[in-house]
């Protein structure tokens, strides 16, 4: 019943914001100006056709002939629509992403619920419909862009994994790399925590096997006895007289390390478990290696990531992308950073560190950051030209409106991962947020053009491993979200201007 529930509510939203956008701009704008046109030569059947100045993969648009084919017998049995063709309109087509907006809040219910199985349905359902409400995830359910169907894609591979159903996430991947091929690093990143999840399930079993092999003895527990196939050797450990409780001080592949534990120990725990279960999990993940094969076929035969416009989307080192997502990030979940639950939190964790190591991480992260900035930070053509985005004013009017601001700016971004590393940090295990990390710049640094649609996935990874259940910290999300999406949505809508070297109505967009 909730997922009905939220269907309905994430519909009372698409339905009539997707009727008043197609009413006054039904017109294709600006990247539906390649997508729309193509996805109209699949609809006549004309396959081998393409357009160079696309980048992305056709998924979007054979998702778009399944929804045609779906729609049409309706259609044509009301005689709205006299030819398959008639049917492939601005309208329709963009309404593939509404359709796509109510799975994808669906989808997030289901992870939100199994990756917080103590929530009632209440929380549940409101955690998802702001996720659903996400500014850049909403804003792209009411054009013919990639984005909606991409996000959708991966989460619904995530969610197969978490299910452990690893062939069929495995093959959704696929399509989502179909969709758009920088999915691969998610497919991979996926793959990654189905591992590391094996390997805690895997160290709480050999906790459980060790303990049952345990003696008491005069108040003090030793290890009696390991198997040869764990490698489990306990130390001793201290009993409390009550009975009740049971310091432990186990070696690290005893059991599963905490996040506070050694990062050593947690490698170590994790190779332990592949040795051990090496051919169960080769079974089970080889689906995604293919994948991974796959795509390198492809990019070797393509000769590039991107399929077309190579020129204006060659990979450049561009490491400044992951400092604007960090502050990005932050402010799209500011009502769970700036707290002061979070500020003490962040205080006493770097009080327990010595002094001398903090300030060699601090003063460590500041070089890089500077460092980022200034030799990598890059000023796309495009960026620079077209101001109907609005990170054309953000570079223009808060980064670039001194030449000092690029570096002051780096503290920001500096505390904005520190308080997105120690939040993860809470329920997730080092080598979870290291892969994270990696798997958000492997997408990122490469982009050379600031695109703060790039940052949805990865920041829908952030926020649903964030263990905040505050529901008065989601409610004032979800406002700051709505705000935003009126806000957008008003301006793109209502407020048009021109070019004076172009005809037509330009709009601003995200």
């Amino acid at each position: 019943m909730g997922k009905i529930a939220l269907a309905a509510i994430v519909s009372l939203w698409v339905i009539p914001t997707t009727i008043m956008v197609n009413r006054i701009v039904p017109e294709p704008y600006m990247d539906e100006i390649f997508h729309i046109p193509q996805a109209q030569q699949y609809c006549k059947g004309n396959f081998g056709s393409w357009d160079p100045m696309i980048t992305t993969p056709p998924g979007l648009y054979y998702l778009s002939l399944a929804h045609v084919t779906s729609l049409f017998p309706g259609f044509y049995y009301l005689e709205a629509a006299s030819s398959f063709f008639d049917m492939c309109s601005t309208a329709i087509l963009r309404s593939v992403n509404g359709v796509l907006a109510v799975v994808c809040s669906v989808i997030l219910y289901d992870i939100v619920t199994h990756l917080k199985p103590t929530l009632n349905d209440r929380k549940v359902m409101l955690h998802a419909v702001v996720l659903s409400l996400y500014p850049l995830h909403w804003f792209f359910t009411f054009l013919y862009y990639t984005d909606v169907a991409s996000v959708t894609a991966v989460l619904a591979m995530y969610l197969a994994s978490l299910k452990k159903n690893y062939w069929f996430s495995a093959l959704i991947g696929a399509f989502a790399v179909v969709i758009r091929q920088t999915n691969i690093i998610w497919v991979l990143f996926v793959a990654c925590t189905g591992i590391i999840n094996i390997s805690a399930t895997h160290g709480k079993h050999d906790t459980k096997t060790a303990a049952s092999y345990v003696s008491i003895k005069h108040g003090w527990a030793y290890a009696t006895g390991s198997t040869s196939t764990e490698g489990v050797n306990l130390r001793k450990r201290k009993i409390v007289k009550s009975g009740d409780t049971i310091e432990q001080s186990s070696s690290s592949h005893a059991s599963y390390p905490s996040f506070s534990s050694g990062f050593a120990d947690e490698i170590w725990s994790i190779l332990v478990t592949l040795w051990h279960m090496k051919w169960e999990l080769l079974i089970s993940f080889s689906p995604f290696f293919m994948v991974l094969m796959a795509f390198l076929l492809f990019v070797y035969w393509n000769g590039s990531v991107v399929l077309g416009a190579k020129e204006a989307h060659a990979v450049t080192p561009h490491f400044a992308q992951m400092l604007y997502f960090s502050l990005v990030s932050v402010l799209a979940q500011a009502p769970m950073h700036f707290t002061i639950t979070q500020a003490v939190d962040l205080f006493q964790m770097l009080f327990r560190k010595s002094r001398p190591l903090l300030f060699f991480q601090m003063s460590l992260a500041l070089v890089v950051g500077i460092l980022s900035v200034h030799f990598f930070s890059v000023a796309h053509p495009y960026l620079l030209a077209d101001n109907r985005h609005y990170p054309f004013y953000l570079w223009r009017k808060v980064i670039m409106a001194h030449w000092s601001i690029k570096y002051l700016l780096v503290p920001v971004y500096t505390c904005s991962w520190l308080s997105i590393i120690h939040m993860l940090g809470k329920i997730k295990s080092k080598i979870w947020v290291l892969a994270y990390f990696l798997a958000t710049a492997a997408v990122l640094v490469p982009a050379p053009l600031i695109e703060f649609r790039y940052y949805t996935i990865p920041f829908y990874f952030l926020v649903l491993h964030c263990n905040n259940r505050d529901d008065h910290s989601w409610i004032l999300t979800g406002t700051l979200y709505i705000g935003v999406n009126i806000f957008t949505m008003v301006v793109f809508l209502f407020r048009p201007f021109h070019w004076d070297h172009e005809p037509g109505i330009q709009r601003f967009i995200w």
